[in-house]
């Protein structure tokens, strides 16, 4: 049997500012649960196994929304922080026969469902380059102010980048650091903050926006129109994206005209 590759889906978060009975991670997204179309665009980019970390209690939600999941599926039990959980998500693949073999391990948000199958593919290509880390990033759009008291300020927006998902590591560098970042009671922002904490290089790929981030009602609504308005177009562009959500802007002064 070939070698795994993982993919550490995160479902386990409570969806405050989405709200409602349902977690958001199982609304539906183009009849589908969103974790269900997000386990899918990983293995569209070339994930052969998923672990799926959820909230305790949830099991049986998720396993019937991901019923029909083209790979294999494990589940984990969330902690009670978004790194606690990523932790039991890498203890559970490290202690499996079977996905203990991987070399490398993405670890991506299911609330990110969208993520186009290249970008998975380049985070993967990188780290069969040598990379340890990887995070596809995309620029900052917006002006960005920076609040201090009174007194606020324009950063410079040609310098930031938004990170996203997935993130790729190769996985017995992502254990051992979140193994000791365990240990230590630290916390940091994200999973490749957790390698660069213990001397890591990360390498930046270009992400996509269409792995926009569901976090309010809106945004899901936003997610259903980017599926109808791409279905058929192959790899997404920025460009294209940026024309439907400008469309779908709320403000007057914002939405296109004609």
């Amino acid at each position: 049997m070939s070698e795994p590759v993982v993919a550490l889906v995160m479902a386990a978060g409570l969806g405050t500012r989405f709200g409602g009975p349902v977690p958001k991670q199982v609304q539906e997204l183009t009849g589908k649960a969103v974790v269900a179309v997000a386990v899918e665009s990983m293995a569209a980019g070339g994930c052969t196994d998923a672990v799926v970390v959820v909230k305790d209690g949830m099991h049986n939600h998720f396993r019937l929304a991901l019923a029909a999941s083209p790979i294999p599926v494990r589940f984990a039990t969330g902690g009670s922080s978004r790194q606690e959980s990523v932790h039991n998500g890498l203890q559970l693949i490290d202690a499996s026969t079977r996905l203990s073999k991987a070399r490398k391990v993405l670890i991506h948000d299911a609330v990110r469902p969208l993520v186009p199958a290249y970008v998975v593919k380049q985070v993967l290509a990188a780290l069969e380059d040598g990379a340890v880390a990887v995070t596809p990033v995309v620029p900052v759009v917006d002006t960005i102010r920076q609040i201090d008291g009174d007194v606020s300020e324009v950063i410079d927006r040609s310098t930031l980048r938004a990170v996203q998902t997935p993130q790729g590591f190769d996985r017995e560098v992502i254990t051992e650091c979140h193994r000791r970042l365990h240990a230590e009671g630290g916390e940091v922002t994200d999973d490749v903050s957790c390698c660069e904490r213990y001397g890591y290089r990360v390498s930046l790929i270009e992400g996509s926006r269409m792995a926009l981030k569901i976090t309010e009602p809106m945004d899901l609504d936003i997610a259903e129109t980017l599926v109808k308005a791409t279905a058929g177009a192959g790899h997404h562009s920025g460009r294209r994206v940026r024309r439907v959500l400008s469309r779908m802007d709320p403000r007057p002064s914002h939405r296109r005209r004609g």
